[in-house]
């Protein structure tokens, strides 16, 4: 659990504090300022790791599952921090909460004496060509994990002793929080030497679209002047990574420590993948148009990053 920073001595699940403020959910930003700025929200302090989950912290998950370890229990996972530990307001249903872990998405997660092949095959995803999953510990630890879907994310948040981020908390600290940032390091840009940011499959070799293994996955904070304001890194490519909220086209107002927990199962996933072009997902203000759907796993590069209490 110690392999990731820049010396590759860091503990991997080093999670930092996010200073609470408000921001634009809705804003551009072409390298001047933002711009065009509406649907304010409010978030309140709270720690969001620093490094995407790796493939060797997802390993422990699944070795618990596999030695009889249970699913989260019902109503876990919630921001307790919150609203006299309710947690976050459903922005889709005035008056409610967030409910937390629903006991009937139990199923989703393998679990005994078959797990860990279960888990094998499903993160190999489609193509079984980008999934960093391997049973064993070895050489891809320290990489993001790849190919996972919401239920399997939001469970190991909650294991792990955290929850997934709501969209304004994933996008505030993306953000810059008030500085409403072109990229979560500012307004440089990224280039093509893998510095700011993996993306468009430059990782190894600084040549777009040459993706063609896991050799193009670079290990989680390998991109180190990439650095979000709250010091996190890879908040713009590597991997895509699950947040909470059901994704409605339109954000709700107002916003104050919400989430929208209602109305579909299409959950919102920002970030921008190793594979993906420059323009527009890796910017800071970029929103998915695209639903996905809870079990969507891709062809690769869906990940997660998980959130925890101040």
């Amino acid at each position: 659990m110690n392999t990731c920073g820049a010396d590759g001595h860091e503990s991997c699940c080093t999670s930092l504090l996010v200073a609470g403020g408000t921001f634009d959910r809705t804003y551009s930003n072409s390298g001047s300022g933002a711009t065009g700025k509406a649907d304010p929200a409010t978030v309140s302090s709270f720690r969001l790791d620093k490094y995407e989950t790796t493939v060797g912290r997802l390993r422990q998950f699944v070795n618990y599952l596999a030695a009889g370890g249970a699913a989260p229990a019902a109503g876990s996972g919630k921001h307790t921090h919150l609203n006299g530990g309710k947690g976050l307001a459903d922005s889709g249903k005035a008056g409610s909460f967030e409910p937390g872990w629903d006991a009937g998405w139990n199923s989703n997660l393998p679990a005994g004496a078959s797990a860990v092949a279960t888990w094998t095959k499903n993160l190999a995803c489609s193509t079984g060509t980008y999934g960093t999953w391997t049973a064993s510990a070895g050489a891809n630890d320290a990489l993001p994990i790849t190919c996972l879907d919401w239920y399997e994310a939001h469970a190991f948040c909650i294991w792990d002793g955290g929850f997934l981020p709501s969209e304004a908390e994933w996008r505030y600290a993306a953000a810059g929080g008030d500085e409403e940032r072109m990229y979560p390091w500012g307004s440089t840009a990224p280039g093509t030497a893998s510095q700011y940011a993996m993306y468009d499959c430059y990782y190894p070799t600084g040549t777009a679209g040459n993706c063609t293994s896991v050799a193009n996955v670079a290990k989680v904070g390998t991109a180190t002047l990439g650095v979000g304001r709250y010091g996190q890194l890879d908040l713009s490519g590597s991997v895509w990574e699950w947040d909470l909220d059901v994704y409605a086209a339109k954000f709700a107002n107002p916003c104050t420590d919400c989430a929208n927990l209602t109305g579909g199962t299409d959950r919102v996933l920002p970030g921008g993948g190793f594979h993906t072009s420059l323009m527009p997902y890796m910017l800071s203000s970029n929103r998915m148009s695209v639903n996905y759907a809870t079990t969507y796993r891709g062809d690769y590069g869906v990940g997660v990053r998980c959130a925890r209490t101040p």
